[in-house]
C-alpha cells in the first residue's frame, strides 16, 4: 500500500509528465501527413476478370521490377505490411513490398481449386459500421473501394455437444440484442450476464486498445514507473484486468457450465485457452463483435487488390515470389536493405528504411545477421513471447447455391464438451493419432453465404471453411519435405483429421453429404509454407497473459534496437485483421515520426458523415 501523501505526489508528477508527453506526441512533424485529405471516392464496379486481378496481386519478382530510389522496403504483404506501405505511400514515400508467396495478401489472400474460391484467414471482422473510426481508416487505405457486407443478426452460434443432439446458443449483434438474447437463452442467469457485459463495457469505455497504443508510443521508462507504482492500474481498468484469466473471471460470475462456455467461446479467434487468456484481451474481442460483423464484398482478396494500387501510384511496387533471405546491415549497424533469393542468385535491394511484417521470430531469429541476433534488447524481446497456436483447415466445395443447400452466414463454434479448458488440454496432451479421432472444437463458416457477390461470380456453387486447432509438433517431422509431397504417413494423419472433422460437420449439415464436389486441407506445415509461420502459427506470437502486461506491451513496439529497422503487423499490437492494422499505424507513425492516430482522428472528425451526425 502506498501512503496517501506519496500517492498524491506521484499523481502530480504523472500529470506533469503526461502533459509534456502529449505536447510531444501531438505537435506537428515535418513529415507529410498521410491523412491530410479524405481520399474516398465512389466505389468502382467489382473486377472479376482474373487476368486484370492477376496483374495487381501476382506480380512476380525480378530485379528489373524493383523501383529506383526506394524510401522503404517491406517484408511481407499481410495487412500489416500493406497498410504500413500505403500509409508511407500516402506520405509521398516510394515503397517496395516483397512477398515470398506467389500471391499478395498474406492471410487476406484466397486460392482456387476445381472452380471454387476459398479464403484462408479473413472470416469476419467487427467494428466496421459506416461511421466507425476503423471503417474510416480502411476506407482511407483503399480510397473507399473496399466494400463490406453486414453478416446476419446472429453472427455466431455456439454448439455444445454433438450437432443435432447438443444445445445451440446464438449471439446477436447490437448491445441490447446481445444481452437480451443471452437472457432469453439463460433465463435464470440475468445477473451473471449483466455483470459479464458490464465488465466488457468497462474495458471498452476505458479504451483498452487505446491504452495499449499509448504505451507503445511513450518512453518505456515512464511505462515501467506507472506499472511498478500501481498508478497504471488506477486509471486503466484494461491493465488492471490483464493479469486476471478469462476462466477465473467467468467462474466467479456463474456456476452454470454452459453459460461459462458461451462467455468464453470466442477464444479460438485469438488462439489462447481460457485459463491462459487475459480477460482484458477477451473483452476486446467480445466488444469487437457486439455490434455485429462484416465480410468483404468480393472476398478477402479485395483487400490486397485495392491497397496495392495506392502503393503503385506513389512509385512503389508489390512483388511476389520474392523470398527475403536476410536483412542487410551496414558497418554502422544500421538496416540498409534486404537480400532476395531469385533462382540460384541473391539480389540485394537497398533502402534507408526496412519494415518487417514477417513476425518477430522470423525477423529476429532468421533474417537478421547472426551477430545482431544476440543483442541483449533482441533477446529480451524474444524471451517475452512464445510461438502462437497452430491449426488445421478444411475447405469444402459444394454443388448448389446457399438457398438450395440451406447454408447461412452465421459462424458455428462446435464444442464436444462444455468445459473448454479441460477438453482442449486433453486434446493437446493426446498422441496425434488419438487427437485425430477426438477433435473437441471446430469453427465452421460458409464464406460463399457471407458474400452477396458470390453467386454472380460462382453460380450454383457454395463453400464451407472449417478450422480446428492443432499442435505443430504433430506434423513437425515432415517440415523439411516438399509441399504436397510429404509422403503417405503425413497424408494419412491429415486425412484422419479431415474425416473426423467431416463427421461432425455433416451432423451440423447432414443434407450436404452428396453435394460435396471437392475437399482441400491444410496442416500447420501448410501455414509454414504459404504464410511463412515458423511453427504454423495462426496469429503470430502467442497472446498470453504475460504478453499483455504493461511493460511487455510497451517493449514490444515497432521500433527495434537496430536503427532503421521497424516491425509491423499483429506481433506489434494484437492479433487478427484489426490488430495487424494497428501495428501498421504504429509502424508508420514511428517511421514518419508523427502521431498518425491524431492525424486520422482529426480528418475523421471533420468528415462530412461526422459533421452531419453532429447536426442531427
Amino acid at each position: 500500500h502506498i501512503p496517501i501523501g506519496v500517492m498524491w505526489l506521484y499523481w502530480i508528477l504523472l500529470v506533469l509528465l503526461l502533459l509534456a508527453l502529449l505536447r510531444r506526441l501531438l505537435r506537428g512533424s515535418s513529415s507529410p501527413n498521410p491523412f491530410s485529405a479524405d481520399c474516398r471516392r465512389p466505389p468502382a464496379p467489382l473486377v472479376t476478370d482474373k487476368d486484370v486481378r492477376k496483374k495487381v496481386i501476382k506480380q512476380a519478382f525480378s530485379a528489373a521490377k524493383v523501383p529506383e530510389n526506394l524510401d522503404a522496403v517491406v517484408i511481407g504483404s499481410g495487412i500489416g505490411g500493406l497498410a504500413a506501405a500505403v500509409l508511407l505511400s500516402k506520405a509521398g514515400k516510394r515503397v517496395l513490398v516483397l512477398e515470398q508467396h506467389g500471391k499478395a495478401g498474406g492471410c487476406c489472400h484466397t486460392f482456387s481449386k476445381k472452380g471454387f474460391e476459398f479464403d484462408v484467414g479473413i472470416h469476419y471482422i467487427g467494428q466496421l459500421g459506416e461511421r466507425s473510426l476503423m471503417r474510416f481508416l480502411v476506407d482511407q487505405l483503399t480510397e473507399g473501394q473496399l466494400q463490406w457486407s453486414k453478416m446476419p443478426s446472429v453472427f455466431d452460434a455456439v454448439v455444445l455437444g454433438e450437432p443435432g443432439n447438443g444445445k445451440t446458443y446464438r449471439l446477436y449483434s447490437g448491445n441490447k440484442e446481445y444481452v437480451e438474447g443471452l437472457k432469453k437463452q439463460f433465463p435464470d442467469e440475468a445477473v451473471a450476464i449483466e455483470k459479464f457485459v458490464r465488465l466488457v463495457k468497462v474495458i471498452r469505455v476505458a479504451q483498452g486498445t487505446t491504452h495499449m497504443v499509448i504505451l507503445k508510443m511513450v518512453p518505456v521508462p515512464l511505462v515501467k514507473f506507472l506499472s511498478r507504482t500501481g498508478l497504471l492500474a488506477w486509471f486503466s481498468p484494461f491493465f488492471k484486468m490483464t493479469s486476471r484469466s478469462l476462466t477465473d473471471v467467468v467462474n466467479e460470475l456463474t456456476t452454470n457450465e454452459e453459460l461459462r462456455a458461451v462467455f468464453s467461446y470466442i477464444f479460438p479467434t485469438y488462439g489462447v485457452l481460457p485459463a491462459s487468456t487475459s480477460f482484458s484481451l477477451h473483452a476486446i474481442l467480445v466488444d469487437h463483435y457486439m455490434e455485429g460483423a462484416w465480410y468483404p464484398r468480393g472476398g478477402p482478396s479485395e483487400i490486397a487488390f485495392h491497397t496495392i494500387p495506392v502503393i503503385k501510384q506513389a512509385g512503389g511496387a508489390v512483388l511476389t515470389k520474392a523470398a527475403v533471405q536476410s536483412i542487410l546491415v551496414n558497418a554502422d549497424g544500421k538496416a540498409c536493405g534486404v537480400s532476395v533469393q531469385k533462382g540460384q542468385d541473391l539480389v540485394n535491394i537497398f533502402a534507408p528504411i526496412v519494415i518487417s511484417d514477417a513476425g518477430i521470430f522470423n525477423t529476429y531469429e532468421r533474417l537478421l545477421p547472426a551477430e545482431i541476433r544476440t543483442l541483449p534488447d533482441i533477446q529480451a524481446q524474444l524471451h517475452m513471447v512464445d510461438h502462437g497456436i497452430s491449426g488445421l483447415s478444411v475447405f469444402i466445395g459444394l454443388n448448389g447455391s446457399k438457398e438450395e443447400l440451406g447454408l447461412e452466414g452465421t459462424n458455428y463454434f462446435i464444442y464436444s464438451h462444455q468445459n473448454l479448458d479441460e477438453a482442449m488440454n486433453c486434446f493437446f496432451t493426446a498422441s496425434r493419432e488419438e487427437a485425430a479421432e477426438n477433435i473437441p472444437i471446430l469453427f465452421v463458416t460458409s464464406p460463399s453465404s457471407k458474400d452477396p457477390t458470390w453467386q454472380e461470380r460462382y453460380p450454383g456453387k457454395s463453400t464451407l471453411c472449417i478450422l480446428a486447432l492443432a499442435q505443430y509438433e504433430w506434423f513437425e517431422e515432415w517440415k523439411e519435405e516438399t509441399v504436397q509431397k510429404r509422403g503417405a504417413e503425413y497424408e494419412s494423419l491429415k486425412n484422419a483429421m479431415v474425416e473426423s472433422i467431416l463427421k461432425t460437420v455433416l451432423k451440423l449439415y447432414p443434407h450436404l453429404e452428396d453435394k460435396i464436389e471437392c475437399i482441400s486441407s491444410g496442416s500447420p506445415l501448410t501455414n509454414q509454407h504459404y504464410i511463412a509461420s515458423p511453427k504454423g502459427e495462426l496469429y503470430g506470437a502467442a497472446h498470453s497473459i504475460s504478453r499483455l502486461q504493461a511493460e511487455a506491451t510497451a517493449i514490444l513496439r515497432s521500433q527495434t534496437c537496430v536503427p532503421n529497422l521497424y516491425l509491423t503487423g499483429q506481433d506489434i499490437c494484437l492479433c487478427g485483421f484489426m490488430g495487424a492494422l494497428q501495428g501498421a499505424v504504429l509502424c508508420a507513425s514511428a517511421v514518419l515520426q508523427r502521431n498518425l492516430y491524431s492525424d486520422m482522428l482529426r480528418l475523421w472528425r471533420n468528415s462530412p458523415a461526422n459533421n452531419s451526425k453532429k447536426k442531427d
